[in-house]
């Protein structure tokens, strides 16, 4: 065999183990969804069966209502972590953004989509921030998030005075995640803001540049910076991208209480961590999916719900979480033993 038709052969057979290492990573990944969309109709089975109050329509609404902001918490979260980074600073930043829309509806009086854009850029601006110190200072993501998140914390409660602020003059806010665009049914707007947001952020996933990267990234950083990316700008895009996703959970929050509490939010942070996890993103980077992850923020909810249902403390439940967030990691570490 010549020389040429040997780096002809070698070249096809790289490409066919490629191509099935390709199709075997899709097919594991479309079992992890499957084994989290059985789990969540397992605990669904078993609520329902342990509680009659558990599948009633209200109920349903309720849990519905509670996983908008912990799956759009969620979903921004997708990005850093596949990025193979992390974000602790989203419960305390959903906070503060919450207070400054606050702000810019009652104590500055600006019209109701100024507000809410302005409490999504608070979002964005915090992810921006961390997106810098992460990038550019070189600050490891646990450090510049956990201080953000202390950060976010202090300032809501500064900003506010500790004193929560009502919506009282702005009665639209409220119909804005209470409220429903289709009438007839009690489907509340927050419901179709996540949906909505998961679109958005599905699409930004799979058919954008800034998708790309994120996997690329996570996948192996210093091979995409050989390759010619400018890594440092676009960790700053995803963390900015991902702040956004906060502030908007932010937003939500404050119309569903019709007040921002400035002393809400903290473990918000663990629970939209633990969906991504559950869904099948993995801590190392590289995998995850949108899907995935909403199906864990509804596990969580789910759970969350069945057992306040069922009257389990809430010692308990805060108990029942961490297991599942142990057992999320766990089987994560598994998943990447088995890759590799």
């Amino acid at each position: 065999m010549s020389t040429v038709q040997a780096a002809k052969s070698e070249s096809r057979t790289h490409t066919g183990d490629t191509a099935g290492r390709t199709l075997s990573g899709r097919l594991r990944s479309s079992l992890q969804q499957f084994l989290a969309f059985a789990s969540l109709i397992a605990l669904v089975i078993f609520f329902s069966i342990a509680s009659g109050k558990f599948m009633t329509l209200s109920n349903i609404s309720g849990i519905l209502l509670a996983t908008s902001v912990i799956g759009i918490l969620a979903l921004g979260t997708t990005f850093v972590i596949i990025s193979g980074g992390i974000d602790l600073s989203i419960g305390t930043g959903m906070t503060l953004c919450s207070v400054m829309t606050g702000v810019f509806l009652t104590y500055l009086g600006l019209p109701l989509i100024v507000g809410v854009i302005g409490g999504i850029l608070t979002g964005a601006v915090m992810g921006l921030v961390n997106g810098t110190l992460i990038a550019a200072l070189k600050i490891p993501p646990f450090i510049a998030t956990l201080a953000m998140m202390m950060i976010a914390e202090g300032l809501a409660l500064v900003i506010s005075g500790t004193s929560p602020i009502y919506f009282g003059s702005t009665p639209g806010f409220t119909n804005l995640a209470l409220g429903s665009v289709i009438p007839g049914l009690s489907i509340p707007n927050a419901v179709l803001i996540i949906f909505i947001a998961a679109v958005l952020a599905g699409v930004t996933m799979s058919k954008t540049i800034i998708g790309r990267y994120t996997f690329s990234i996570g996948s192996n950083e210093d091979a995409t910076a050989l390759s010619g990316v400018n890594v440092k700008k676009w960790k700053v895009l995803i963390y900015t991208f991902a702040g956004a996703f906060t502030g908007l959970a932010g937003v939500v929050m404050a119309s569903r209480l019709s007040s921002a509490q400035p002393g809400l939010g903290m473990g918000y942070e663990l629970e939209a961590i633990a969906a991504v996890i559950i869904g099948g993103t993995s801590l190392q980077g590289g995998k995850g999916s949108i899907i995935g992850t909403v199906i864990g923020a509804l596990i969580m909810s789910v759970l969350t719900n069945g057992l306040r249902i069922m009257s389990i403390p809430q010692e308990w439940q805060n108990v029942a979480v961490g297991a599942v967030i142990l057992l999320a990691v766990y089987l994560d570490m598994l998943r990447r033993k088995e890759t590799s």
